[in-house]
């Protein structure tokens, strides 16, 4: 195999990314939330009332991280945590209208950070990149579930 420098590439863009995206937050009066709450809030703005498992998996973070977040986000005024009617040993989390009034103001910033990322970019670039990217996350979520054995096997 050719010798590779994506993993670092991400983690670093991971981090550059939070950093400026918690800034565009605050310049644009969100300060309700940090960045990473958002992504909850996120998955939540395009499907609400999910049950904590599926949130877990659809926004990428470990049941423990997610709680904590959950208990912020609950204080706030954000989210609430509801019993499943059918199974009340399932627990869903909602959106409270507060966060709901907060979700063009998110888009807003989040379609700027877009910008930000896909500068010079052409359409083809673009779904180029989105589709590799899309790639590791299958090949990751697939090994994090015990699908593969190790990469050198």
């Amino acid at each position: 195999m050719i010798e590779t420098r994506g993993g670092f590439l991400i983690s670093q863009i991971k981090q550059i990314q939070g950093r400026i995206f918690g800034r565009l937050l605050i310049e644009a009066g969100i300060e309700e939330f940090n960045g990473a709450q958002g992504r909850i809030l996120y998955v939540l703005w395009q499907e609400d009332d999910l049950p904590i498992v599926e949130l877990a998996k659809r926004t990428g973070l470990a049941k423990t991280t997610l709680t904590g977040m959950l208990d912020r986000l609950e204080s706030q005024g954000h989210v609430a945590r509801c019993y499943d009617a059918r199974d009340r040993r399932q627990i869903r989390i909602r959106l409270t209208p507060q966060a709901r009034k907060l979700e063009q103001k998110y888009q807003e910033v989040s379609d700027d950070m877009s910008r930000l990322f896909y500068r010079g970019f052409t359409d083809e670039e673009i779904l180029a990149l989105d589709n590799g990217l899309e790639k590791i996350l299958r090949n990751l979520e697939t090994e994090e579930g015990g699908g593969h054995k190790s990469p050198r096997s």
